[in-house]
């Protein structure tokens, strides 16, 4: 059965989602990255961006992230366009995956930044990676060198993190330090074995 010993674990933009994936990994947990499979998949999707999106999108023979990612974050039926080509190739990728891990039979996460959004995962367990939007502003601006617009823009394509915290099962906050963040993820790995998924 696809997902069975899966835990979901989302965010959004600079709460501090990898940061905590790799804080879990020193536990032991392993990891399907969602981020990274959608990054080789558009990789490989040269030829299918050039025809939906245009030439222009494509410089040296590879595809113009920053320039994409400026479309699609100011125009939602562009957005929509790309993952429509996106989304059924990694889900595809990702239950591959999935497979792999399940023949361990112990809990693995699987990362997916738009868990909520895309609704696509039949996954019973999710776990938030929390911060306040003013604190992802804050930390987005400071991180990635985004100006406010832009950031903005990219914060309202995505669902708010406040309605993300009543969809989860679990939130890990990392409102605080990195330290803070350490014992709030000892304090999950506590909760999945007190829930017997461990």
């Amino acid at each position: 059965m696809n997902f069975k010993n899966a835990i979901a674990i989302t965010g959004g933009i600079a709460t501090g989602k990898s940061t905590t994936c790799n804080i879990l990994r020193l536990f032991g947990f392993r990891r399907i990255d969602a981020d990274e499979i959608s990054k080789n998949i558009l990789d490989i999707s040269i030829d299918d961006i050039a025809s939906i999106f245009g030439d222009r999108y494509i410089k040296n023979n590879q595809i113009d992230r920053e320039a994409l990612g400026k479309l699609i974050f100011s125009d939602k039926s562009q957005k929509k366009r790309l993952e429509l080509l996106l989304h059924p190739k990694i889900k595809l990728e990702i239950i591959e995956q999935s497979k792999k891990l399940e023949q361990f039979n112990r809990p693995y996460l699987v990362d997916i930044p738009l868990f909520f959004e895309t609704n696509n995962y039949n996954i019973k367990t999710s776990v938030l990676v929390y911060a306040s939007r003013n604190l992802q502003i804050k930390r987005a601006i400071s991180r990635d060198k985004l100006n406010e617009n832009e950031l903005i823009k990219r914060l309202d394509s995505q669902l708010d993190i406040e309605k993300k915290k009543r969809l989860a099962t679990y939130i890990i906050d990392n409102s605080q330090n990195l330290k803070h963040l350490q014992q709030e993820c000892e304090n999950f790995i506590q909760w999945i074995k007190n829930n017997n998924l461990y």
